[in-house]
C-alpha cells in the first residue's frame, strides 16, 4: 500500500543577530540532523535575525545572506528533505522578506510576505516591501532564476505532498494566502514567523493555527523566532506549533535551543478530508505555480502492513485505541453531557412537533436501554408535562437476576409509570402455532432468540397505541454497524435516541451521567450496569447468571469501533485500518486484528439492509449510519475488494 506517512519539522536554531555565517551552520546542522522529516520550517529571517533593523540595508549583510542562501539549499542535497527558511531578498529597487523553499540542492522558489507589520512593535515597512499580488516573477540568485511570487506551491509529485508558504502576519489578516495556496491544492502549509511574546498571545497564537489548518484541511508548521533574537525592546519565544485539519500534534514554546519540535502527519486524512467535505474548492481564482521538490515519506513509498504499522510504533505515532472516546477526562466528561443533551433536544423536539407527551421504551437492564432511558430523563427536563412509562420485559429462564434488578431499579427511580410483561409464555405460543419447538433448540436458532426480541418490540408498539406514546428506541451505532439487533424488533422505534452513539461511548456517557447525579441509589445501579457484560439474553441462562456474552460472538466492540471509525471517517483502505490497530492494540498479532477486520467488513456490508429503513435519530458525532444523511449504501453492495484487501 502507498505509505502517507511524512514527518515535519518546526526548528529554532541558535541564532546570532547579523551574523549570517554563523545561522548558516545552525541551520544546515539542524537540516542534517532531520533525514528522516520530508519537511523543516525555520523562523522568519533565520539566516539573519529578525531584529537586524537598519542593518537590512547594509550591501555587505545582503550579499553574504545570499551566499549562506546558497549553501544551505546544499545541504538538501544529502536528503529528501525540503527546508524553509526565511531570508531578505533583493529585487530591483526593493527588499523582500521571503521564505525560500530548498530542496534537492537547490534554490527552488522564494515567497515574498504579502502583509507587513507596521504598528505597535512592528516596523516591518521601514525595510521591506510587500510581495502582495507579485505573480510569474522570478529573480536571480548564484546566477540562475529561481521562482519568484505568491502564486507558487512546491510539489512533490511521488508523494502527492503539496507546499504552501506564508509569513508570521499572513495568519493574522483576514485574508490569508494559505487560504488561497488550499484552495489551489497546498496540502501542507509552512509559516516562518517572528511572533514576540506577550501575556495570552501564545494561547491567542495556537488557535489561529489550529483553526486555519481545521478550516483549510491541511497540515501547518509554524515556526517562530527564539531568544537569540534581539532582546532590546521585546522577547521572541520559539513558539514551535504543528497541527493537522485542527487537531494539536505538538507544541513547544521557550525551548532550550536549539530545538526541534517534530510530529508525523497522515497525508492520506488530509486528502479524504477534502474529498470528503465537497464545499471545500479545489481550484483557487488565481493560477499558481508549481515547483518540483522532494518531501519525502516515513521510510519507504510501499510498504506492507507490518512495516507501517512499524514505523507507527518506532516513531511515537499516537494512534487512540477508542477514537470515538477523547483520552482526557475533562474533554470526554464535557463531550458525554454534550452529547445526551444534543440527545434530550432531539427528543424533546420530536415530542413537541408531535404533540405526543407520553414516552414508552423498554429496559433491560443493559447499557444501551439505560441511556435511553436517561435521555428521556433529561428531555422531561426540557418538557415537564412528558411521562415515562418504562416497560420490562422478561423471559424467564433467560434474563439473569443482575440484568432484571437493575431495570426495575431504573424504571422506579426514573420513570413515571414501571410496567412487568413477561413474554415467556407469548413467545412459547407464537413458535408453537409457527411449528417451531417451544423451546431453545441450540446454537444457531435465531427463530427463537428473534422472536423473543420481535415479542417486545410488538408489546412496546401496542403500549404506545394505547396509551398515544411514542416508542424510544435503544439501539446504538455500533450495533447498527455490525448488524447486531433483530430485524423489525429492536432494531425498530418511533425514535432512536442512540443511533449515533457507538457503544465504547455509551459506557462513558451513563458513567458521567452517574458522576453528576445527586441520587446515590440511581448511581450505584448505573455504574453497576455499566459494569455488567454486554448480552441479549436471548438463550437459556446459566443458573440465573448471564450465558450470552455479545462480544464473545462478534468481537470486542472497542476494535469493532476502531474499524469503524478508520473506514468511514478517515476512508482508510483495510491494510491501513489493519496498520493502525496494531499500533493501537499491540497485544494483538496482526493475524488477531486481520481476522476481526475482516469479520467487521463482512457484518457490515451483508447487514446494510437494516440501516436502509432506519427510524429518526439524532446525529451526535463526525460519523452516522442514517440512509437519510451520512451513509447511503446499496444493500447488495459487495465487500469482496475489501476482504481481498486484506
Amino acid at each position: 500500500m502507498k505509505n502517507r506517512l511524512i514527518r515535519v519539522a518546526a526548528a529554532v536554531p541558535r541564532l546570532r543577530v547579523g551574523d549570517v555565517r554563523f545561522n548558516a551552520g545552525q541551520i544546515i546542522s539542524l537540516i542534517r540532523e532531520e533525514a528522516d522529516s520530508g519537511l523543516i520550517v525555520f523562523p522568519e529571517l533565520s539566516v539573519t535575525g529578525y531584529t537586524c533593523a537598519d542593518l537590512f540595508q547594509s550591501e555587505l549583510l545582503m550579499q553574504e545572506a545570499e551566499a549562506a542562501l546558497l549553501r544551505i539549499a546544499e545541504a538538501t542535497g544529502e536528503t529528501g528533505i525540503t527546508a524553509v527558511v526565511g531570508v531578505p531578498v533583493r529585487r530591483g529597487n526593493s527588499l523582500y522578506n521571503c521564505g525560500a523553499i530548498l530542496s534537492g540542492g537547490e534554490v527552488r522558489a522564494l515567497v515574498p510576505k504579502s502583509f507587513l507589520p507596521n504598528y505597535s512593535e512592528f516596523y516591518e515597512c521601514r525595510w521591506f516591501a510587500s510581495g502582495k499580488g507579485i505573480s510569474g516573477e522570478s529573480v536571480r540568485i548564484g546566477g540562475r532564476e529561481v521562482p519568484f511570487g505568491t502564486d507558487i506551491l512546491a510539489e512533490d509529485p511521488a508523494t502527492e505532498a503539496v507546499l504552501g508558504v506564508e509569513l508570521c502576519e499572513d495568519l493574522w489578516v483576514p485574508d490569508k494566502p494559505s487560504t488561497h495556496a488550499s484552495l489551489a491544492g497546498a496540502n501542507i502549509i509552512a509559516n516562518l514567523s517572528a511572533s514576540d511574546e506577550l501575556i495570552g498571545k501564545q494561547e491567542y497564537r495556537r488557535e489561529l493555527v489550529k483553526q486555519q489548518s481545521g478550516s483549510c484541511y491541511c497540515a501547518y508548521v509554524y515556526a517562530s523566532a527564539g531568544t537569540g533574537e534581539s532582546s532590546t525592546d521585546l522577547v521572541f519565544s520559539g513558539h514551535a506549533i504543528l497541527t493537522q485539519s485542527g487537531s494539536l500534534l505538538g507544541e513547544s514554546i521557550f525551548p532550550r535551543r536549539p530545538h526541534v519540535e517534530r510530529a508525523v502527519i497522515d497525508l492520506g486524512c488530509i486528502l479524504h478530508d477534502r474529498r470528503r467535505q465537497n464545499t471545500f474548492e479545489t481550484a483557487s481564482e488565481r493560477p499558481f505555480r508549481r515547483v518540483p521538490v522532494r518531501i519525502q515519506t516515513l521510510g519507504p513509498q510501499e510498504v506492507g502492513v507490518g512495516e507501517l504499522a512499524e514505523l507507527l510504533r518506532r516513531y511515537a505515532c499516537p494512534v487512540a485505541r477508542n477514537p470515538f472516546v477523547p483520552a482526557d477526562d475533562g474533554e470526554r466528561e464535557e463531550r458525554c453531557r454534550r452529547i445526551l443533551q444534543i440527545q434530550a433536544s432531539g427528543l424533546a423536539t420530536r415530542v413537541l412537533a408531535t404533540g405526543i407527551r407520553n414516552l414508552v421504551i423498554g429496559i433491560s437492564g443493559g447499557l444501551d436501554s439505560t441511556l435511553a432511558l436517561l435521555v428521556c430523563a433529561e428531555a422531561k427536563k426540557q418538557v415537564p408535562e412528558l411521562r415515562i412509562a418504562a416497560y420490562t420485559m422478561p423471559s424467564e429462564g433467560n434474563t439473569s437476576g443482575r440484568t432484571y434488578r437493575n431495570a426495575v431499579k431504573l424504571m422506579e427511580l426514573l420513570a413515571d409509570e414501571a410496567h412487568e410483561v413477561p413474554i415467556r409464555e407469548g413467545v412459547q405460543l407464537h413458535l408453537e402455532q409457527l411449528g417451531h419447538e417451544r423451546g431453545y433448540q441450540g446454537e444457531e436458532d435465531v427463530t427463537y432468540e428473534n422472536a423473543q426480541a420481535r415479542m417486545r418490540t410488538l408489546i412496546l408498539m401496542d403500549a404506545a397505541n394505547m396509551k398515544r406514546g411514542l416508542v424510544v428506541g435503544t439501539g446504538d451505532l455500533s450495533e447498527l454497524a455490525l448488524g447486531w439487533c433483530t430485524y423489525n424488533g429492536d432494531h425498530m422505534s418511533m425514535y432512536a435516541v442512540n443511533c449515533s452513539v457507538p457503544k465504547t461511548l455509551v459506557r462513558f456517557i451513563c458513567q458521567t451521567y452517574a458522576g453528576m447525579c445527586p441520587s446515590e441509589e440511581l448511581k450505584e445501579v448505573i455504574l453497576d450496569v455499566c459494569d455488567t457484560p454486554i448480552t441479549p439474553e436471548l438463550i437459556p441462562s446459566a443458573h440465573g447468571q448471564i450465558a450470552q456474552i455479545t462480544e464473545e460472538k462478534i468481537g470486542k466492540f472497542d476494535l469493532n469501533d476502531f474499524f469503524l471509525f478508520y473506514t468511514l471517517r478517515r476512508g482508510f483502505e483495510p491494510q491501513r485500518t489493519v496498520a493502525y490497530a496494531c499500533r493501537a492494540y499491540p497485544e494483538l498479532r496482526e493475524e488477531e486484528v486481520r481476522a476481526a477486520a475482516g469479520s467487521f467488513l463482512g457484518r457490515f456490508f451483508s447487514q446494510q439492509f437494516k440501516r436502509s429503513c432506519l427510524p429518526d435519530g439524532p446525529k451526535v458525532g463526525s460519523v452516522s449510519l442514517s440512509p437519510r444523511g451520512d451513509w447511503r449504501m446499496p444493500s447488495d453492495a459487495s465487500p469482496a475488494l475489501w476482504l481481498e484487501g486484506l
